[in-house]
């Protein structure tokens, strides 16, 4: 399993004038990597995927795998049709990608027999593996544990889950039964701690893109099984965690990235640049 550990769900940085900001980007990247992240996950949810252009998502991918120092790509394609993930993956092409991070399908509120067959008929045409990501909050359905450890027996081609459902009860079923080979990684900062103490393989991280080098160093203690020093250092960070949610994400990360000057707090609608409580609650949590 080459996604373990660390991995930053990358925010995708805008000028005022509303286009991508790759220079800015290209430095993110190359902070993570000084950072010691495990790997980069791009175009996925933080990266504001749904409001980019094809020829973005392209740009973007292509400044990820030059700057990233060879550290795996787990890349988002994730959309509400097989038809269009499909096309999602055949549009970046070419380009290097190690596996697909592949979300539940949204709005559509499929039921346990179609997230099943869904990701049966991805991971059929699929040309790399695939990570299923769980996030009933965003998605508007969870995939049980049931139906996720199904398709982790049955289903060629599926290495793990983002498990992001909020449900710890959840996880450790999925971890008390998965097959070798297939891992949980923690799609909650707040919660990555508790999901490895009983198995999770590291985290898909939202506060390591404003702190990379500490939570990468969190993962580390956990995977190395010293839950003492990962846990002393784990929580001068939850209040990161938590404010990295107090709006949608990721309006409160961008926010902290401009506190840092690393780049603009700016949106593509329908998000907005995060209100001022949320600069200043940014602000007192890294001053």
């Amino acid at each position: 399993m080459m996604f373990k550990g660390c991995g930053t769900a990358l925010v995708t940085p805008f000028r005022t004038d509303g286009s991508v900001d790759y220079e800015a980007y290209a430095r993110l990247v190359d902070r993570q990597v000084e950072g010691g992240v495990d790997f980069l996950v791009p175009l996925a949810t933080t990266g504001e995927t749904p409001t980019l252009s094809a020829e973005e998502k392209r740009q973007l991918l292509t400044l990820t795998d030059e700057h990233s120092k060879g550290l795996p790509l787990l890349v988002g394609c994730g959309s509400n049709s097989v038809n269009g993930t499909l096309a999602n993956m055949k549009a970046l092409e070419g380009l290097r990608v190690d596996a697909w991070l592949v979300v539940v399908p949204f709005y559509n509120k499929p039921t346990q027999e179609g997230q099943f067959r869904y990701f049966q008929a991805v991971a059929s045409q699929a040309d790399k593996p695939i990570v299923i990501y769980n996030v009933p909050g965003r998605t508007g359905a969870n995939m049980q544990a049931d139906t996720c450890l199904r398709i982790a027996k049955e289903v060629p081609g599926i290495i793990g889950v983002k498990e992001a459902s909020g449900k710890l009860d959840q996880v450790c079923d999925i971890l008390r039964d998965a097959p070798e080979g297939f891992a949980l990684l923690s799609g909650d900062d707040d919660m990555t701690l508790d999901m490895m103490r009983h198995g999770a393989k590291g985290v898909i991280s939202v506060a390591s893109n404003i702190r990379p080098a500490e939570v990468r160093e969190m993962v580390h203690k956990a995977l190395e099984q010293d839950f003492d020093a990962a846990q002393m250092l784990d929580a001068p960070l939850q209040p990161l965690y938590k404010a990295c949610f107090v709006e949608p994400n990721p309006i409160p990360a961008k926010a902290a990235l401009n506190v840092l000057g690393l780049c603009t707090a700016e949106m593509r609608l329908p998000l907005v640049t995060a209100t001022e409580s949320t600069f200043n609650l940014m602000r007192s949590i890294l001053k």
